[in-house]
């Protein structure tokens, strides 16, 4: 292979530092890349965007990407995040060579950590984690070196056996790598390897009283799969260096050593990317669960109606990058009308419905009108559509009294009926409160569309859907706008940002009425709901319940 023209000046920086390694003799077999989610919650958004960067360097490169699970705190994993986590991957359309977990390592980490105790570069700090956190100071003057730090090479070895052994309680004592107490990169500081946890693991059940750091597990994995390639987000920048002290200290340098690089994490606004604050929204019951539409997460986009292929292409629109920023939630919304409006069924659906009386059609008449199912592609044909005297329409699509710039319905001004005829209001009933309960209208019945008549050809200003009163199937519809009401939540520090809640994020039409096609929705299908947006049948619940997936237009433009 000729690698001389391995870059160019598109490619992201990650994908720079791949093809300036092969150009520099780098093996091109012992590519090898990964996907390393912890399991103690579902993927976000912001996963997405490392699943499509580290799967998409795979297929770039026809290389092997591992899925590799960080379980090493039993206390926040479970069972159901693993194959929560798998389903969204394949939903995304990505499938990986090798199903790993840090766990299947801990007895090579263990060993380790005795080759670092006989080396003389770990101990084991019998102090609490505050005192620990105290001595370590700041980063512009060294840190107090625990008095534990000069134990000899046997005593840390015994102690270190019993910690194994659980014969400490959790706080007792840690395991420490010794390294620099006066680095001004806190994470060199002689950072903790191993905690006690008294909590029965998913894959290795009550056999570990220790459990590994992230930092002391993370590294070493992939030594162990030889990543060629480890690609964190930024908060892991300052990780690099104890990243690469750890291998050195362990690895044989017949071996690949892992190069580990940083990108931007995905920051979305109006919404918050960390799994604990999204736990806790779980947890306090803000939301309905992980899967909540109104969720970040993979699997609640999934179910409010965001296809895998949209998430994709938000992702690559996003690129990659070396400065954090926050990502208009704008962007990811109008990736999916994009989808959505190519291969999306139309139907009319009416949310809040009002009764219009059509005076001067026929007492007992219906009539099957034509209907596009997407215009956008002939290939979805069409559909019959009933219409009658007695239809229903948006409450909000009439106006007893309304100014020049309202053009929907009103008393003695005309609109067009989508897919039927023109009618003009002419009075309406109320109730004893003075509510409008049903609205008298006139039609012209030269006006059907796609007659081809002079009278169908008329121009007026507003067209408006509707559903026949006398055919038509009830559902229910949940209307879902942004989680919160500021665009950064995550980064107020002024409040809880569980206080910064949207209280209008979740809207209920139990009462919506549809036209009569769509007892035939399936689930994997999309539907747009004329001049209402885009929805999707919910996943959890019975088939007359559809959630919106997005409105139908954004002022913002990309």
């Amino acid at each position: 292979m000729d690698n001389s023209d391995l870059t160019n000046s598109n490619e992201n920086f990650l994908e720079q530092i791949i093809k300036n390694d092969l150009n520099n003799g780098f093996d091109k077999s012992r590519l090898r890349f990964r996907f390393p989610p912890e399991p103690n919650g579902f993927l976000h958004i912001g996963h997405a965007k490392s699943i499509c960067l580290n799967f998409g360097f795979g297929k770039l490169f026809s290389s092997p990407v591992n899925l590799r699970f960080d379980d090493t705190n039993p206390e926040k994993e479970s069972i159901e995040f693993i194959n929560a986590i798998k389903e969204d991957i394949k939903w995304l359309g990505f499938s990986w060579d090798s199903e790993c977990y840090a766990s299947d390592y801990f007895d090579q980490l263990y060993d380790w950590a005795i080759l670092l105790i006989k080396k003389g570069k770990a101990y084991v700090d019998s102090q609490d984690q505050e005192t620990i956190s105290t001595q370590r100071g700041v980063p512009t003057s060294p840190g107090i070196k625990s008095p534990y730090r000069d134990r000899v090479i046997d005593e840390n070895l015994d102690l270190f056996e019993k910690m194994k052994l659980g014969q400490f309680a959790p706080g007792d004592c840690v395991l420490r790598a010794k390294i620099d107490m006066s680095s001004p990169n806190m994470h060199m500081r002689d950072p903790v390897l191993y905690r006690i946890i008294n909590a029965s693991h998913h894959r290795t059940n009550d056999k570990w009283k220790i459990y590994p750091t992230y930092d002391w597990a993370h590294g070493q994995s992939d030594y162990i799969e030889q990543i060629s390639h480890s690609f964190c987000t930024l908060e892991f920048e300052v990780h690099r260096e104890l990243y690469d002290w750890l291998l050195e200290n362990i690895s044989d340098m017949k071996k690949l050593i892992p190069k580990q690089r940083e990108f931007a994490r995905l920051n979305l606004s109006y919404t918050i990317m960390s799994k604990r604050k999204l736990s806790e929204l779980v947890e306090s019951g803000l939301v309905s669960g992980w899967d909540d539409p109104r969720m970040p997460t993979i699997s609640g986009l999934r179910r409010r109606g965001v296809p895998a292929s949209a998430i994709i292409a938000f992702c690559e629109k996003v690129g990659v990058s070396k400065r954090e920023n926050i990502i208009d939630f704008a962007l990811l919304d109008f990736c999916t009308r994009e989808v959505l409006n190519k291969i999306s069924y139309r139907l009319m659906v009416v949310l809040d419905p009002i009764e219009v009386i059509i005076e001067n059609y026929d007492n007992g008449k219906s009539e099957k009108l034509i209907a596009e199912n997407n215009p956008e592609d002939e290939k979805y044909g069409s559909r019959e559509i009933s219409f009658s005297k007695n239809i229903f329409i948006e409450r909000e699509d009439f106006k007893e009294n309304a100014n020049r710039k309202f053009f929907r319905l009103t008393l003695g001004k005309e609109v067009r009926l989508k897919n039927a005829y023109i009618i003009k209001g002419e009075r309406v009933e109320k109730d004893k409160d003075g509510n409008i309960i049903k609205i008298y209208c006139s039609y012209d019945p030269k006006s059907k569309s796609g007659s081809g008549s002079l009278e169908s050809l008329r121009k007026v200003k507003g067209t408006i859907h509707w559903v026949d009163k006398n055919n038509y199937e009830k559902i229910s519809v949940n209307i879902y706008d942004k989680l919160f009401d500021i665009e950064s939540p995550d980064t107020n520090s002024n409040n809880d940002f569980k206080d910064l809640i949207n209280n209008k994020s979740l809207q209920k039409f139990d009462n919506a009425c549809a036209e009569t096609s769509i007892k035939n929705a399936e689930f994997e299908k999309y539907y747009q709901f004329q001049r209402k947006g885009y929805f999707k049948l919910d996943n959890k619940n019975s088939n007359n319940l559809f959630n919106r997936t997005v409105t139908l237009r954004d002022n913002k433009k990309f």
